[in-house]
């Protein structure tokens, strides 16, 4: 059943379909229902054409659509499995370079923080440019840094962390356009699929870097560098893909909105701090990316010092490759159940998508406090303790950007999705992973003992129950205003709407036109496909409203 579509309401002409429950078009698949008001119904053939009822965008979805996320998916698996291929071989990269804890630490915090300081560029220029060169240029970028920080001598410590900045600089040029596109494709339920398929990359990413990245080394005698070097010949091939076949949609294009005026980015700034629904959750998720910035940091090494202090000694790609399967797995998991329960539960409460991530983290501080306490006595109660708490940390990486894209217009998304890395990074990821490693060093002292590295890390790891809490706060508040902000940028899409009109040739159909109405404006003409209506061609017609 085709329809012309916009979110505002207006006169619409009577439809009839042999199989009233139908929502797929013959030539396509819909990307929303169509939704009419007070109720979701289809328009019977006697309704009077003085009734009001609002009908939203249907386009159909086209393969190469999917194709897009299927590329877009497969560069962000190589973005996580960038970044924690470090960490999968940190204790052999401790031992090159010669360095502690906090300068371990700080290589992710270097790594982010390049990361988050050039994320408001790309954002800014993902709202007015060709998004497709922004990111082609972004995987260049950090494929040929860390390709080639694998070949930084040891008495150069800070060279290879100079160039792990470089590599946070070209994942920021990506990540802040992805989801855009992703929002320009989709719409609605669709959008929440493809958004729970896209973030299925960070923990499988992840994971991946974790086994790849040790399990390569251990084959090359214990050579770190040939693990860091697997994923730039991947980057290759996401150019290419990204060069050939990438299809970017127009800014807007899933809602209709393709034609908003450019704003400044101050206008933007102050638009995104007036969203109070994208602050709290913008400070939510920092306090998710600090719990998770720290614990994929240091929970290998967390239980290598374990098994040290008990007189074992470790094999440590045995324990890189548990953790890793156990981030895939547990990430997997946590996004699709997230995902999914929020898009059954947002049927009956507009407020599902923030009480799904609250009431995720509420869950995850018992089973990470009972991890860090039992690593010490029991490795088989240990794991499945990790396997839970991840999972329900991964629960919200989905549904935020569902939020975002939920509350922001199309045109300030790259912006939104930028400021808020900027953000989470800054307080979150970028810094707890130092942060954690310098409180070690502090509570170790100049004790360097197994059993004392251990419980001073232990006592550090803490901290991570507190900002899990305190993100599940956030959480709840925003809860509290999602429903404004969303009505909020629906009636901004409505203000910039131009009617489309629906025209039949059959005398079945009931005027509209009625004799206050006026035609002045041009816009595409479609016509139901069905017995009762034709496909017309383009002419001048616009109907008063």
């Amino acid at each position: 059943l085709p329809v012309v579509s916009s979110a505002k309401p207006c006169a619409l002409i009577s439809v009839q379909s042999q199989n009233s429950g139908a929502t797929a078009h013959k030539n396509g698949i819909f990307k929303t229902e169509v939704f009419s008001a007070p109720e979701k119904k289809f328009v019977p053939k006697s309704m009077p054409a003085s009734s009001l009822y609002y009908i939203i965008s249907e386009t159909p979805i086209k393969w190469r659509d999917f194709i897009t996320v299927a590329i877009l998916f497969f560069i962000n698996l190589l973005n996580y499995m960038d970044r924690f291929t470090i960490a999968g071989v940190l204790t052999e990269v401790q031992e090159f370079y010669n360095i502690g804890d906090w300068e371990a630490g700080l290589l992710q915090t270097v790594f982010i923080s390049f990361y988050m300081v050039f994320a408001p560029t790309f954002g800014y220029f993902g709202d007015r440019y060709s998004r497709k060169k922004i990111m082609i240029c972004g995987v260049i970028v950090w494929s040929g840094a860390v390709l080639f920080s694998s070949f930084v001598p040891k008495e150069h410590f800070l060279l290879f962390l100079l160039l792990r900045g470089v590599v946070g600089i070209g994942e920021a040029s990506y990540q802040t356009v992805a989801i855009t596109i992703l929002g320009d494709l989709f719409t609605k339920q669709m959008r929440s699929r493809m958004l729970m398929l896209f973030y299925f990359a960070v923990p499988i990413g992840s994971g991946l870097g974790f086994i790849v990245g040790s399990k390569v080394a251990k084959a090359a005698y214990n050579q770190w560098q040939w693990g860091v070097r697997v994923t730039p010949p991947l980057g290759v091939i996401c150019i290419l893909l990204a060069i050939f076949v990438l299809k970017e949609p127009k800014r807007g294009a899933a809602e209709q909105n393709t034609n908003s005026e450019p704003t400044s980015w101050l206008d933007d700034l102050r638009y995104l701090l007036s969203n109070r629904s994208y602050v709290w959750s913008t400070f939510g998720f920092t306090c998710v990316a600090f719990t998770v910035g720290s614990l994929s940091w240091w929970t290998p090494n967390f239980v290598i010092y374990s098994q040290r202090s008990r007189g074992i000694e470790p094999d440590n790609s045995e324990i890189n490759l548990v953790f890793g399967l156990i981030t895939c797995l547990a990430g997997f998991f946590g996004v699709a159940v997230g995902s999914t329960a929020s898009q059954i539960w947002r049927r009956t409460n507009p407020r599902a998508d923030p009480l799904v991530c609250a009431i995720g983290l509420t869950l995850c501080v018992p089973f990470l406090y009972a991890a860090l306490c039992t690593v010490e006595h029991s490795l088989a109660l240990c794991w499945p303790l990790i396997f839970a708490t991840i999972t329900l940390l991964c629960i919200n990486w989905s549904i935020l950007s569902d939020i975002l894209l939920s509350v922001i217009v199309p045109h300030r998304r790259s912006t939104a999705t930028a400021c808020q890395i900027l953000v989470s990074h800054l307080l979150g990821d970028a810094s707890s992973p130092y942060i954690i490693g310098q409180l070690s060093d502090i509570l170790r002292g100049a004790d360097q003992s197994d059993i004392v590295r251990f419980v001073s890390l232990k006592n550090a790891l803490f901290m991570t129950t507190f900002t899990t809490v305190l993100g599940a706060f956030f959480f709840y508040g925003v809860a509290w205003f999602i429903e404004e902000s969303q009505k909020k940028m629906n009636d901004e899409l409505n203000s910039s709407f131009k009617p489309v009109a629906i025209t039949s040739s059959s005398s079945e159909f009931p005027s509209i036109f009625n004799n206050d109405s006026s035609c002045n404006s041009s816009e595409e003409q479609l016509v139901a496909e069905s017995d009762t209506f034709t496909r017309a061609g383009d002419k001048s017609v616009e109907a008063e409203i």
